[in-house]
C-alpha cells in the first residue's frame, strides 16, 4: 500500500476502533443473571446499530470535519436515564437505543449495561479501561429508593449533592470530576447550566492501550494527507512493516485493517476508495461489521502508513436524538420513576470525546452528561385580536376604567 492510497481519510476507522474491542463481547457470553439469560450478541448488535445511526447524523450535521464520539458511553448514558423513565417515554429511549422490546425485556438490558460496566473495569496488565457513572443532585431533591438502588446496583452509580442554585460553581463541580475521570482529556463537558437544573447524569470512558506491533518514532515523516479533492495538508505519517488482519471490500470499494493491541483489543481501520466515502457511510449497519470482521485474514503489509493525530469534538445531542426517534424526554417526559413525581423534564444531553493515536498505541477519553430541569406548565395566552379591559380599584372593587381594544396602533 503506497502512502498516497492509505493518506486518505481515516475517519471511520476510530469510530469502529470501540465496537471492535474484543476486551470482554466474545461471540459466545451468556450472562445469567436473576434466573434470566442476558445475551451479550444482542447487546452487542443494538450498540453497535445505535453506533452507527448516531455516527451518520454525526457526520451529516458535521461534514468534512472529524467526527469523535464515544457511542457506548451515550448509549451507557441512556440506559441509565431510562431507569427513570415510564410509559412511552420508556420504550422509546429503549427503541431509539436499537432495542427490539419484543426480543428483550428492559430488565435484560439493564442487566446486560450491568456486565458490561463489570467487565470493561476488570483488571488487565495490558489495558487501561475505566468506565463509569455519576449523578449530582440538588439538595432538595428526593429520588425515589428504587432508582436509587438499581442506579448503584446495575450502574454502579456514585450519588453526589450539589448545590443548582449557583449553576457555574454546579458546573464546575461536574466538569472537574470528569477531567479527573478521564484524565485530564475531557476538561469542559457542560459549557453551561441552567439555575433551573436539579439532576445530572454522568457516564465517563477512558482508554488507553499499546499497539502489538509498535510504530518506529524513527520512521515517521512529514508526509501529504489528501483532506479533499482540492486540498491537502503535511501530516505526521507513521510507517510499519507487519503482518495483521487485513481485508478488501471490492463491494463497497474500500480496504480495512485492522491493528491489535497487546490486550488482544484492536482498532479497525476502515479506507474508503476515493470518493467513496458518503457511500460506505450510508452502507453503515450491524451486519456489514459481521461481514468484514469474518472477512478478516493475517496479511503482510510491506508498507503501512497511518497519520499520527490528536482529535477533539463537543456535541449537544438534543436535536441529533430527535432525528433518532428520542423526542419525549426533552418535553412531554414521564421520568416520574426517578422522585415519584412527572416534573422532570431532559434540558441538555451533552457529549465530549478525545482520541490520541501515535507511535505507542491509543489513549482515547469520553463522557456524556444529561442534565434535567423541574418543569411546570407553562399557560400561555396571547392578546393578538380585539380585547376589553377593566382597571379595578382592589380595596372598594370599584371598575374606573373600563374599555375595549380593537386596534392598539390608533391613539
Amino acid at each position: 500500500m503506497r502512502a498516497e492510497r492509505m493518506s486518505r481519510l481515516l475517519a471511520l476507522g476510530l469510530l469502529v476502533a470501540g465496537i471492535c474491542s474484543v476486551h470482554c463481547l466474545q461471540e459466545n457470553v451468556v450472562v445469567k443473571d436473576l434466573h434470566r439469560r442476558v445475551d451479550v450478541r444482542t447487546l452487542a448488535s443494538s450498540n453497535t446499530d445505535f453506533a452507527f445511526s448516531l455516527y451518520k447524523q454525526l457526520a451529516l450535521k458535521n461534514p468534512n470535519k472529524n467526527v469523535i464520539f464515544s457511542p457506548l458511553s451515550v448509549s451507557m448514558a441512556l440506559a441509565f436515564l431510562s431507569l427513570g423513565a415510564r410509559g412511552p417515554t420508556l420504550t422509546e429511549i429503549l427503541e431509539g437505543l436499537k432495542f427490539n422490546l419484543t426480543e428483550i425485556q428492559e430488565t435484560q438490558i439493564h442487566q446486560g449495561f450491568q456486565y458490561l460496566l463489570k467487565a470493561l473495569n476488570r483488571p488487565s496488565n495490558q489495558l487501561q479501561l475505566s468506565v463509569g457513572n455519576a449523578m449530582f443532585v440538588q439538595d432538595q431533591l428526593k429520588l425515589l429508593d428504587k432508582f436509587i438502588k438499581d442506579a448503584q446496583v446495575l450502574y454502579s452509580s456514585k450519588a453526589f449533592s450539589t448545590n443548582f442554585g449557583d449553576p457555574e460553581r454546579a458546573r464546575r463541580l461536574i466538569n472537574d470530576y470528569v477531567k479527573n475521570k478521564t484524565q485530564g482529556k475531557i476538561e469542559e463537558l457542560f459549557k453551561y447550566l441552567s439555575p433551573r437544573t436539579v439532576l445530572v447524569l454522568v457516564n465517563y470512558i477512558f482508554f488507553k492501550a499499546q499497539w502489538k506491533t509498535r510504530f518506529d518514532p524513527k520512521h515517521t515523516e512529514q508526509a501529504e494527507f489528501h483532506v479533499s479533492k482540492n486540498k491537502t495538508v503535511r501530516v505526521p505519517m507513521m510507517t510499519l512493516d507487519l503482518e495483521t488482519p487485513y481485508f478488501r471490500d471490492e463491494e463497497l470499494g474500500c480496504t480495512l485493517v485492522e491493528l491489535m493491541y497487546t490486550s488482544n483489543d484492536s482498532a479497525l481501520f476502515i479506507l474508503p476508495d476515493e470518493g467513496k466515502m458518503q457511500h460506505l457511510e450510508a452502507k453503515l449497519i450491524p451486519e456489514t461489521l459481521t461481514r468484514w470482521r469474518n472477512s478478516l485474514q493475517p496479511r503482510r503489509i510491506h508498507e503501512l502508513y497511518l497519520p499520527k493525530f490528536s482529535i477533539k469534538s463537543n456535541y449537544e445531542l438534543n436535536d441529533i436524538l430527535s432525528q433518532l426517534g428520542i423526542k419525549k424526554i426533552f418535553g412531554n417526559a414521564d421520568l416520574s420513576g426517578i422522585t415519584g413525581n412527572g416534573d422532570l423534564v431532559v434540558s441538555q444531553v451533552v457529549h465530549g470525546a478525545a482520541l490520541d493515536v501515535d507511535e505507542e498505541g491509543t489513549e482515547g477519553a469520553a463522557a456524556t452528561g444529561i442534565s434535567m430541569e423541574r418543569t411546570f406548565l407553562r399557560t400561555i395566552v396571547r392578546v393578538n385580536r380585539p380585547f376589553l379591559i377593566a382597571v379595578v380599584l382592589k380595596d372598594t372593587q370599584s371598575i374606573i376604567f373600563l374599555g375595549k381594544v380593537t386596534n392598539p396602533s390608533q391613539a
